[in-house]
């Protein structure tokens, strides 16, 4: 168990507590960091007018600043004061996933479902990290205060979970509803929905072409991500129903629409087969998107 829950953190803490006011003053900073981090990012959606996700991501922020509030309320009611940032004597490691913040501030696509599902992976990471502390505590007091902190994070992960499958369940039902009255109109046909394996292969020749256009080893991982493209067609074929205007986006775009396609999809596989290839899809899917934006 130990170990999985390590596996969350992309490093293991860099020491151990020496007290409970350290624990205090380490979880208050870390979820004020937090709570400035998603108000940065609901500020960005504002500028961006995307007032769905500025909502989301305030909600988030004010909820990190009400769990900073607790631990205040915490530290003095057990240490009869508030926590001291200056005991913090180590970086926690990185619970805030900042890669997958800056895809926030730079999607074409991102939607609240894709949001939250980030919040619940923050979450889980905060959870893992006072788990870690707890088990390798050689102090009980700080021991039980690190599990404490531990359920806590757990509790958030809950809620982020529910509030996601809300998201996923609002925007495939708002999808279904789009598609049953493009249906009643006779207008499907005239849409000409397309699947996964149209979208890959478009995706192919675009980089075939931006193959040719590059040279030495981006022009070699191009050619790398060309073959691994076509395979993926063959995996996607007959999968998702997106609208055929998206075989004239650019590259970027038809990568990013494929990702978040495979991601929500392997959300909700109903068998163990299909979670496993669209799970494979999706990291393939996210290595190449990475690399496209990259090129930028």
């Amino acid at each position: 168990m130990l170990l999985s829950r390590t596996l969350l953190l992309k490093a293991e803490p860099a020491g151990t507590l020496r007290s409970l006011d350290e624990l205090f003053a380490l979880a208050s900073a870390m979820e004020q960091e937090a709570a400035a981090k998603y108000a940065e990012l609901a500020d960005e959606m504002k500028r961006q007018n995307r007032s769905d996700l500025a909502a989301i991501f305030s909600d988030l922020a004010a909820a990190e600043r009400d769990h900073a509030d607790s631990v205040t309320r915490w530290s003095q009611s057990r240490r009869g004061r508030a926590p001291d940032s200056a005991l913090v004597r180590w970086e926690a490691p990185e619970t805030f996933d900042s890669e997958a913040a800056s895809e926030v501030k730079n999607s074409r696509l991102m939607t609240p479902y894709r949001a939250l599902a980030m919040a619940v992976r923050n979450e889980e990471r905060a959870f893992a990290f006072w788990a870690y502390l707890a088990a390798y505590s050689a102090d009980p007091e700080i021991k039980n205060a690190a599990e404490a902190m531990a359920r806590e994070e757990l509790g958030h992960v809950s809620i982020l979970r529910k509030e996601r499958r809300r998201a996923y369940h609002r925007e495939h039902d708002a999808d279904r509803h789009r598609g049953a009255a493009s249906a009643a109109k006779g207008k499907r046909q005239a849409r000409g929905d397309v699947d996964a394996r149209t979208l890959e292969l478009r995706l192919a020749a675009q980089l075939a072409d931006l193959e040719r256009r590059l040279s030495g080893a981006s022009a070699h991982r191009a050619h790398e991500l060309l073959d691994e493209t076509m395979s993926m067609s063959g995996q996607a074929a007959g999968y998702g129903s997106f609208s055929a205007n998206l075989e004239r986006a650019e590259s970027q775009t038809i990568a990013e629409a494929l990702a978040d396609a495979y991601l929500i999809g392997a959300e909700g596989a109903a068998d163990a087969i299909r979670l496993e290839t669209l799970q494979s899809l999706a990291e393939r899917a996210i290595a190449r998107l990475a690399w496209l934006r990259s090129l930028n």
